[in-house]
């Protein structure tokens, strides 16, 4: 009894924070926003403390775009949101040209912590 609350006190130490941002994204946009993101692709990649980034594109049901991000810890993320290359990166749309709409009209962020997790062998 004693190893599996060893265990999961180790898990609990190592559980990620998961933070997805729901993009509202206008009928026609998905394209736009999907080749903005791949100008950026890497962007997020060296901030201390990220561990893994998808943009999930909806097939039903919503229209809405997930931005899918995990990190070692809330403070991590948090720090990344504050520092200068997120706001670099969100600038007004940094990969849009001059005088073109956003590709997304609003945004909701969703915080998550990893209660459990499993992957392929």
């Amino acid at each position: 009894m004693r190893s599996r609350r060893l265990v999961a006190a180790a898990y609990a130490a190592r559980v990620s924070y998961v933070a997805i941002n729901v993009l509202t994204v206008p009928d026609g946009a998905g394209a736009t926003l999907e080749e903005r993101f791949a100008a950026r692709q890497g962007a997020v990649d060296t901030a201390p403390g990220f561990e893994h980034f998808e943009l999930l594109r909806p097939l039903e049901g919503t229209s809405d775009y997930l931005v899918y991000t995990r990190w070692r810890s809330e403070a991590d993320f948090r720090a990344w949101r504050e520092s200068q290359a997120f706001g670099q990166g969100h600038a007004s749309g940094s990969a849009r040209p001059e005088g073109a709409r956003p590709a997304a009209t609003g945004s909701t962020i969703w915080a998550f912590d990893v209660a459990q997790q499993s992957s392929a062998p």
